[in-house]
């Protein structure tokens, strides 16, 4: 939990998808086997967490929805086979980024769906530069490409390197909706009227609308599927 909070404080407001509140943590608890710790074994610290769950799933029909689609589905299975690991997390404090530990996390994904007999993971994946342009769209920003014709996103890149196929964007991955005085207060600012106003960590701005009395974020991530490993 100290890791996730090291690695995710600056979005908490994320926490506050309906998703989120209803099901996150009991289903870390119900499938425990499935939540991974990587540990430096110099020290015996521990430098970065997966989360994922178990759930069925159409790998040739992803949703439109993203993360919190695979909160839902994995909490109301129905009886149906869980075919896929659903990724959730990888956090890795700054610290510790830029050492390969977040691929080894993705790479321990695939071996955990192979052990338990499932075809793969699917993840959505969260743009790690997307908050410097949070008036680009998705379908554009995934687009974008480096000098060297790759991804232009270092965490999509990464993902792709890791034998990743990048599926579609997940349009309305996470959804958040509270009071515009709840966004007041997590952004420290007064909203004087209706419109769209980017937030600091946020993929795209949120939409105000004082008529209402909500502000709403809808982020997109961008649906990245591995097979299970050999």
């Amino acid at each position: 939990m100290a890791i996730e909070q090291a690695a995710w404080s600056a979005l908490g407001f994320l926490n506050f998808t309906r998703s989120h509140f209803a099901f996150y943590q009991e289903l870390l608890d119900q499938y425990a086997d499935c939540q991974l710790c990587l540990v430096d074994e110099a020290t015996g610290y521990p430098v970065a967490v997966g989360n994922c769950v178990p759930l069925a799933c159409d790998f040739d029909k992803l949703p439109s929805e993203g993360w919190d689609w695979i909160v839902e589905t994995a909490a109301n299975n129905n009886g149906k086979r869980r075919n896929a690991l659903g990724a959730l997390a990888i956090s890795v404090p700054n610290i510790h980024r830029g050492k390969g530990v977040a691929r080894r996390l993705i790479e321990e994904f695939r071996i955990l769906a192979q052990r338990k007999g499932l075809d793969g993971v699917i993840a959505p994946v969260r743009p790690s530069e997307k908050h410097r342009h949070p008036f680009i769209s998705i379908d554009e920003y995934i687009g974008w490409a480096d000098d060297k014709g790759r991804l232009f996103d270092p965490w999509l890149r990464s993902h792709a390197a890791a034998g990743g196929t990048l599926i579609k964007p997940a349009m309305r991955s996470m959804v958040v909706e509270e009071p515009v005085g709840f966004w007041e207060m997590w952004t420290g600012r007064a909203f004087e009227q209706s419109g769209e106003y980017a937030v600091e960590g946020g993929l795209v701005p949120v939409s105000v609308d004082l008529d209402r009395g909500v502000g709403r974020y809808v982020e997109p991530n961008v649906w990245f599927a591995y097979r299970a490993a050999a």
